[in-house]
C-alpha cells in the first residue's frame, strides 16, 4: 500500500486525475455538492475510468466510482454504488458514507461488517502521524494510545465534533482525507491486480 505521500492523481489513469485534481479536505457531515464536476462524474462509467488498465475486480473498480462520488460530496450517488457491493470494502465505502450523512449508528453497524480491513494498519500509523502534529486534548487521547485502528472511535470523535463537543474538527477532517485516500488506493490497485 503507497504512503499518503506517495499519493498522485496522475496514478489512478486520465479520468479519476482529472476529478482528483482538487485536494478536497471535506467536512465530517454531508456537506455541499462540487456541482461543478456533476456532469464528469454522471459520464464517468467503469470502462472509462479504467481505459488504461484491464480491470481484475469489478467490485472494486465499482468501489472507486462509489469513492469518487464521495470525494465530491455527492452522498446520495455514492451510496447507490456502495450499497451494492457486498464485500467488506463496499461495506467501508457504506460506512464512510453513514458517518458523514451524518448517521452515526448505520454507520457503526456497516463498519461492524467491515471487520478488520486491510488498510486499517496504514490508517492507524497516519491518524497518529496526524494526531501528534496536532495538540492533544480529551477527546483524541485515544489516537496516541489506540494498538491498532478503531473506526468506531473515529466515529465516537467525528461525531462529537459535528455536535460541538469536540475542538478536534480540523484532525478529523485531515483523518478522514487519510482514510479515503488509503481506501481509493486501496480499491483502485485490487480492481486493476496491483
Amino acid at each position: 500500500m503507497k504512503s499518503l505521500s506517495d499519493f498522485a492523481s496522475s496514478s489512478y489513469g486520465p479520468a479519476f486525475a482529472d476529478l482528483l485534481q482538487e485536494e478536497r479536505l471535506n467536512p465530517l457531515d454531508a456537506g455541499t455538492p462540487n456541482t461543478k464536476m456533476r456532469p464528469a462524474l454522471a459520464a464517468l462509467t467503469i470502462e472509462k475510468a479504467f481505459a488504461s488498465n484491464q480491470i481484475v475486480d469489478t467490485d472494486m473498480a465499482r468501489a472507486c466510482l462509489a469513492g469518487i462520488w464521495l470525494y465530491h460530496d455527492f452522498l446520495e450517488e455514492s451510496h447507490q454504488i456502495s450499497q451494492s457491493i457486498a464485500t467488506t470494502t463496499g461495506s467501508y465505502w457504506h460506512g464512510i458514507m453513514h458517518r458523514r450523512e451524518p448517521d452515526f449508528s448505520n454507520s457503526k453497524y456497516w463498519f461492524h461488517r467491515v471487520g478488520e480491513h486491510p488498510i486499517f494498519a496504514s490508517l492507524h500509523q497516519v491518524a497518529a502521524e496526524l494526531a501528534t502534529a496536532n495538540t492533544v486534548d480529551k477527546s483524541t487521547a485515544f489516537l496516541h494510545q489506540q494498538k491498532k485502528w478503531d473506526p468506531f472511535a473515529f466515529i465516537d470523535l467525528c461525531e462529537a465534533c459535528v455536535e460541538r463537543h469536540s475542538p478536534a474538527e480540523t484532525l478529523c477532517r485531515q483523518i478522514q482525507l487519510g482514510e479515503w485516500k488509503l481506501l481509493f488506493d486501496y480499491c483502485h490497485q485490487q480492481a486493476v491486480g496491483k
